[in-house]
This record gives C-alpha cells, structure tokens and sequence, in this order.
C-alpha cells in the first residue's frame, strides 16, 4: 500500500507529505506548472509537425499528466505533438490512483484513459500513446537517479513535483539536478511549488536561471527557471517508405503515421502478414530471467507495450484476440531455476503472478504436473487481423505485391524501386526480415532464416477443458473453431514452409513430455493428416532484434525471431521517436543494444 488518505486528501505515509495542496490539487498544478512553464502560449506557438516534451519528477498520482494533457489539447494546433516523461519510484495500485483521480471529474475522459493503460504497467519503462497517438506518456518506474542517465530526448519543460526535499532530498540533490539540465533542450524551463534555498542554488549551479515567483495558496513563493539559448525546434519528415507488410513493417508504419508522416508501405507479396507474420494464432509469451540483462527488459517494456497497443487497435472478441490467461510452466532444470529466481521479486499481480501445481490446473483447466508463473493478461492473438488494423490510418497508402529489388540515396531522401515501378520518400524503414540482405544497405547483417512449423491439432471433448496458453519447451493454445494451436518448431537456415510430418511429431513431444494431461485429453493424433502452418522468421547472433538507424535516413525493425508479437510495437515506437528526433520510448542501454551498428 502506497497511498493513505488525510482529512479526504491523498497522503504518502512513506514520506509523511501531501501529493498535492489540500486547499486545491488542479489550481495547484494549474499554477505551479503549467503557469509557471507558459505552457499555454507556448503549445500554441508550436507549428504543425512539431512536437513539445515535458519532464517530470514524481508521477504521483499522475494529476500534472493529466492537466498537460488537457491544456495541450485546448492550446496546440492541430498537427502537433506532446510527449511527457516522468519517474516514479513508487507506482500506485490500479485502485489507489483510481480513487485519487476520482477526486477531479474535469479530467475524467484524460483519466480514464490512464487508467486503461495503469492496468498494463510493468516494472522499468511504460511507454503509451494516448490522444490517437497524439500524446506519449513514458513512465520509468524506477528511482529518478537510474532513470535520467538512461533518456534519450531533451525536454522543453519541466516539472519538479518530488516529496517536500526535506522529506525526500534524493529527489533534489545535485546530481539529479544536473541530469535534468543536462536532458534539456536550450531555453528549458522548470517550475516548483518548492522555494529552498539549497534547491534554488542547485539549479542555479546546474545551468538553469533562477527565480521566485509567487506561489499558490499558502506557498508565498515558488521557484522558475530557464536555461540560455534559443529553443531547437523538433520538426517530423512529411514522407517515409516502409518495406516490408509484416508485423515489423506494419507497427512501424502505424507509429509513423500517428505522427503525422505520409507512410507508403511496399510489401513483395500480394497479401499483408502472409510470411511469419500469417500464423492463424500467436501468443504473446513474456519470457525473460530475474538479472534482466538487456534483452530481458525489452522483453519486460515491449510487453507492456504490446498489451496497450491491442486495447488501442485489437478488441478482445475471442476471434482475433482472447485475453485467457498464459502458464509458463516450471519444467525440471534450468527452466525452473529461472522461476524460482523470478519468485523472488516483488511484481505486480495484473502482471505476473506464481502459482503451485495446483493452482496452475486450476487456472489451465486441465491438470498441470508443475506450476510456474501466470501471466493473468497473456493469451493469443492473430497476426494477419493485428496487421490488418494497424495500417487502418488515412496516412498508410499500401503498395502490395511490389518487391523492392534496389534502394538509392536521393538529394531529396529515398528512392526504393522494383520491376516497372519506382517510389521516393525522405525516410525509409527497412522491415523485410532476413530477405533485407537483397539491399546492398543490409547485405552485411548476418540475418538469418529461421523456419518455424505450428500444428493445428483436433480439439476433443476433454482438451476443450483448456483455458488458457500453456508454454514449456512448446506452447498449446485453447481450441477456437474446434482446433488448437500447439508449436512450434526451429530450424536455422531453412528457407522452406512445406509442412512436415516430423515437425508435427516434434510439437505433440514437447507436449508429452511437459503437459502429459492435455497430451491425453488430445487422443490419438494422426501427424499425417494434421494441418498446420510453416513460416521463416529472421534473427540474429545473440537474438537480439535490430531496431534503429542504419544511416541518415534509412532505419530498420529485423530479426524479431519468436518475440515478434512482443517486440515489433515498441520496435516500431523506436524508430518514430529517433526519425522525428522524439523522446525514446526505451532506456538508452537498451536502445544501444538494439543499434543495427553492433553487428556490423
């Protein structure tokens, strides 16, 4: 429990302070920060294609969020754009920020927005669009002295709403204070209900020029600030070309378009989502181990990510989405070390949650030999109908059946071109899986074809029992249309997708050996007459995807492997923020990780 509550107020029992004025939190925040920042003459001067990033310290209960939000919508001209930024070390539950934010019915349709997105939030970094894409939250739940070193954007303005420094000085000491005039962009400003003395001269020594002003309420005075220079102006390309109608390719072009950018989308095939991406199912299967390498919290982001991404372009309807629940079992050995490590941390139960043999079969519906860990909002998804609804966007035009067979650097930007056909754009978005080795850009990264056999196994009596996604070494999906899905196979180097009966043999034994109930309960399998689904994936060394920019102007979304339900939203997000020189949606680290540079 975080949150208390003082004479009707929300109060901080960890810290013995207030989150905001009892005479009037929204006046409060209305004065302090967005007064205090000019935000809006300052939202109202942007020009279209343009966007403005406020940094915070101290989400709280998300109220100055929320009043950014508001005022940017009334002020800013239409095609513009806001990202805020914010660290918040101790996140409240879905029912505490509930009933805070209950206290302000103004803000009702900003707050229930949050709410829907609150309900996904993972440890580490929460990236959400919000407004049709108009307005980016990213929220690094983390403490605010790990989280600075890791941005990679510069604010335009900020908020200092930390606990009172005498109640919480980590929050105000010189090295955050630097950090914040370091991530700033030239003429940044800064607002504080705060008027220390220490804290004035912090800022003062970090850069920032500084005064007092009057303060709200009972608060004679407040601190505002300003950094020399003249404001740089972030501006969006007006086209872009991406290659490749994947799940890659069409996240990518979903979030260049929210943006405001012309997106031409080229796929080689007559069909969206008919390589990897045409699975009939896929899950969205979070793995990852309790050192959280760097792999690992992308793995942790993007999963968030993805869940929110759905709520905003996929329904749950049972058809192309079921939110049913994911299993991953604790098989003997490595797999369930890792588990026992993971059971160890505190997480947030919407998010994961351990459970015992027991519980698992009473979550699967069919009896389960060991627990694990439950994913309460994992389940599966069909790839071909996410694609489908991820380029609906007025801004996505669609060039199927065109294989891009060269790609030349113009004085204006990009010329892509095939067979009788020929498109140019200022910025290009590689998304081709491994086939982007036929781009002499590409030809030295080491993609690799990866092909991957599913098996749609005939649903009985007994296995319809089954209600959730159960994975060990392979995964079953509850029966839809009297079938279930179970896979999936791995071969390196194999370019083929005729189906093959030793694959299907393969997936029925993993299922046998980690999942014997639901083995039994699928009867007698005939492997010969089974149907299925043969794709070839990308990856790379290290199966870490390759997410940024490859040179000026050309950027890429590859070799997302298995994660790629997972991966390729937030991959997608990557891109849009570093073409339009936007805040980064993941931590710098692991943003290294993912430079196209490290492989080649």
């Amino acid at each position: 429990m975080t949150l208390a509550w003082k004479d009707g107020q929300p109060f901080s029992d960890r810290f013995g302070d207030v989150y905001f004025s009892v005479e009037s939190g929204l006046e409060e925040t209305r004065h302090v920060f967005l007064q205090g920042n000019r935000l809006a003459q300052r939202f109202a001067d942007l020009q279209p294609g343009e966007s403005f990033t406020i940094g915070e310290t101290g989400f709280g209960t998300g109220l100055n969020f929320l009043c950014a939000w508001q005022l940017f919508e009334q002020a800013a001209p239409p095609g513009t754009s806001l990202d805020f930024f914010s660290v918040e070390k101790f996140p409240l539950n879905d029912d505490e920020l509930c009933a805070a934010l209950a206290l302000w019915p103004e803000l009702h349709v900003q707050a229930e927005a949050l709410l829907a997105c609150w309900h996904r939030h993972v440890p580490g970094w929460n990236r959400w669009s919000l407004a049709a894409g108009r307005v980016r939250l990213t929220l690094a739940i983390e403490d605010v002295a790990v989280a600075l070193p890791q941005v990679s954007g510069q604010m335009d303005a900020w908020f200092l709403d930390g606990f009172a420094p005498s109640k919480n000085p980590e929050m105000w000491n010189q090295a955050v204070l630097a950090g914040i005039a370091r991530l700033s962009n030239p003429a940044a400003t800064l607002a504080t209900y705060t008027s220390a003395g220490w804290v004035r001269r912090g800022l003062q020594q970090a850069g920032f020029e500084v005064e007092r002003i009057a303060g709200f309420g009972r608060k004679r005075e407040m601190l505002c600030g300003r950094l020399p220079g003249e404001r740089r102006a972030r501006r969006t390309p007006a086209s872009a070309l991406v290659i490749g109608g994947g799940l890659a390719g069409c996240a990518a072009a979903h979030a260049l378009a929210q943006r405001g950018i012309a997106v031409t989308l080229v796929e080689r095939t007559p069909n969206l989502a008919s390589a990897a991406s045409g699975n009939p199912r896929g899950i969205l299967h979070a793995r990852f181990g309790a050192g959280m390498n760097e792999l690992h919290r992308l793995v942790l982001a993007a999963y968030g990510h993805a869940l929110a991404l759905l709520d905003e372009v996929l329904p749950v309807d049972g058809v192309s989405r079921a939110e049913c629940g994911l299993l991953q079992l604790a098989t003997p050995g490595a797999e369930a070390k890792r588990i026992a490590r993971l059971a160890e941390l505190d997480w947030p139960a919407h998010l994961l949650q351990c459970v015992d043999a027991a519980q698992a079969s009473q979550l699967a519906g069919i009896a389960m030999a060991q627990g694990g860990l439950w994913f309460p909002a994992g389940g599966w998804v069909a790839p071909p109908q996410l694609c489908a609804r991820l380029v609906q966007h007025p801004l996505i035009a669609l060039r199927l059946a065109h294989e891009v067979t060269g790609l030349i650097r113009t004085p204006s930007g990009w010329r892509a071109s095939g067979t009788g056909w020929a498109l140019e754009a200022e910025q290009v978005v590689a998304c081709s899986s491994y086939q982007a080795r036929a781009l002499n850009q590409f030809a030295a990264f080491p993609l690799q074809p990866v092909r991957g056999q599913l098996s749609e196994l005939p649903a009985t009596m007994d296995s319809e029992k089954l209600r959730s996604v159960v994975c060990a070494a392979g995964y079953c999906a509850p029966a839809v249309a009297g079938h279930h899905v179970a896979g999936a196979t791995a071969t390196f180097d194999d370019a083929a997708v005729d189906l093959r009966e030793d694959d299907h043999a393969d997936n029925l034994a993993q299922l046998a050996a980690h999942m014997p109930a639901l083995y039994q309960a699928l009867g007698t399998v005939d492997v010969a007459h089974l149907s299925g689904r043969a794709g070839v994936r990308c990856s790379v060394p290290g199966a870490t995807p390759l997410v940024g920019e490859v040179e000026p102007g050309l950027y890429c979304s590859l070799a997302h492997g298995t994660r790629g339900l997972l991966t390729t939203g937030i991959a997608g997000e990557a891109v849009a923020a570093a073409m339009c020189g936007q805040l980064a949606p993941l931590p710098q680290t692991v943003l290294d990780a993912l430079a196209p540079g490290r492989l080649r």
